[in-house]
């Protein structure tokens, strides 16, 4: 199986935990009482990333929000600069490239959300804040950073923080960690298999040999020099497929029979873009959604002859 990016995949990926449903309500009443959303993405995928039932519920409410691309020690540096103009466009939004795993970026955070709520931060008035975004994305991360001691569960599997909790950052202000939210539908196929490969999705949902042909298939497309510069072979010529088998030869990953082992082959690589081993690689920037977004958007209707 190979990917034309042109194209949308020829599956679909969906993800939405019976617990998420009952999250998005909690999360709802909390904006309420909420001064600043905090949304953390994927630097890597930000729109991809961007849960649209955040932008509905802050924008019902009227909440400025700081869009945290995080895990930018992975994403590449000139695809970054390109989203953060994106963002920092938009009305009643702050969006900042960090990692919420180096302390010093987490402490930027309270006072870029206090900018964006001048009116808040007193004893009297506290500034109220709320952690939100897609599972795995690094929330929990950003939670226990600015607390400096564990108050969140972290781990390398998706939809690990399962409730709600508030606690107090300091006199002036109140922070909210919220579940990682899916949303029912994934409108966009290439969205699923960015998120799968980002580990956002659970693996019960996933083929992960078909993931890893996907983004074999966009690297080759848009950093064609990364398997010979992880996997000492020229990429060029090949399909999403091709890349998978050849990753098996080089690594020798063989099944009994001497097949090839395509799943382990298919996980290394999976593996690789996860942790940066191929390089800061991002899946997408503002001109590839918007060149996949005109490739989804229906043709107008012909034009009426004139009698």
């Amino acid at each position: 199986m190979s990917f034309n990016l042109s194209q949308p995949p020829q599956m679909s990926i969906q993800w939405f935990p019976g617990h998420m449903a009952s999250a998005r309500k909690k999360a709802a009443e909390a904006m309420e009482r909420t001064d600043v959303i905090i949304e953390v993405l994927d630097a890597r995928l930000p729109e991809a990333s961007c849960n649209p039932m955040i932008r509905e519920l802050r924008e019902h409410r009227q909440r400025p929000c700081l869009k945290i691309l995080n895990k930018s020690d992975l994403a590449d540096p000139a695809a970054t600069s390109a989203w953060l103009k994106f963002y920092n466009a938009q009305p009643n939004v702050k969006a900042v490239a960090l990692s919420c795993k180096k302390p010093g970026d987490a402490a930027k955070v309270p006072g870029l959300c206090a900018a964006l709520a001048p009116y808040r931060g007193t004893r009297l008035k506290p500034l109220r804040m709320m952690i939100m975004g897609i599972p795995n994305v690094g929330k929990s991360t950003l939670m226990n950073a600015l607390l400096k001691r564990r108050v969140a569960a972290v781990g390398d599997e998706p939809a690990i923080t399962k409730d709600q909790q508030s606690l107090s950052l300091n006199e002036r202000m109140t922070l909210t960690d919220t579940p990682g939210l899916m949303w029912p539908k994934i409108a966009h196929d290439s969205d699923g298999f960015m998120l799968a490969a980002s580990h956002a999705i659970g693996r019960n949902a996933i083929m992960e040999q078909e993931v890893a042909i996907f983004l074999a298939s966009l690297l080759r497309a848009r950093y064609p020099a990364f398997a010979a510069a992880r996997y000492g072979f020229a990429a060029n010529s090949m399909n999403g497929a091709d890349i998978i088998a050849a990753i098996a030869g080089c690594r020798g990953y063989k099944l009994k029979g001497g097949e090839p082992d395509l799943e382990k082959a298919a996980l290394a690589l999976l593996q690789d873009y996860r942790t940066g081993a191929l390089g800061r690689i991002s899946l997408e920037t503002p001109h590839s959604r918007n060149a996949m977004l005109e490739n989804r958007r229906p043709s107008p209707p012909p034009l009426a002859e004139e009698d």
